[in-house]
């Protein structure tokens, strides 16, 4: 009987640490290319291809050295953890304005259309200082895909 409950609770712990390690978190792309698999494994075939650098994927599982990700349109698939970084990047879901400081009273730089890809400086009070092409400023941290930490 106690063997039993040893190995019973024994696969309930092993269960529990695989619920904890498949943890959802925001993910970067690190390269300007990188192959989405439909398994995790390189034998797999490749399902679609990202030619994006830094952008935030969401990964929702994982498998030895691969990662299962979903992205803003939703699509998924695998891709191996050498292709990926903590997360450093955001995509807007509406047109938001860049500001010169962390306030809505400062001056605004420019307006920023909903779907761009903005790389995180820092954080502080919900505001965030990010950079988009030729332009750095301050954004406020709402109605976005991506993590900001």
């Amino acid at each position: 009987m106690i063997k039993k409950i040893t190995i019973w609770l024994l696969c309930l712990s092993i269960l529990s640490i695989q619920f904890i390690s498949a943890e959802e978190k925001f993910l970067s792309l690190k390269k300007k290319k990188v192959n989405v698999r439909y398994g995790p494994s390189f034998d797999s075939k490749i399902k679609y291809i990202y030619k994006k650098i830094n952008l935030p994927i969401k990964q929702i599982d994982k498998k030895e050295n691969f990662r299962r990700i979903v992205d803003l349109q939703n699509n998924s698939g695998w891709i191996h953890i050498s292709q990926l970084k903590s997360s450093n990047s955001i995509i807007i879901l509406e047109n938001r304005i860049l500001f010169k400081k962390p306030s809505n009273l400062s001056r605004p730089i420019v307006r920023l259309e909903r779907g761009r890809l903005l790389i995180i400086k820092n954080c502080e009070n919900k505001w965030c200082k990010v950079t988009s092409d030729d332009h750095s400023g301050w954004l406020k941290a709402e109605n976005i895909w991506g993590s900001i930490k």
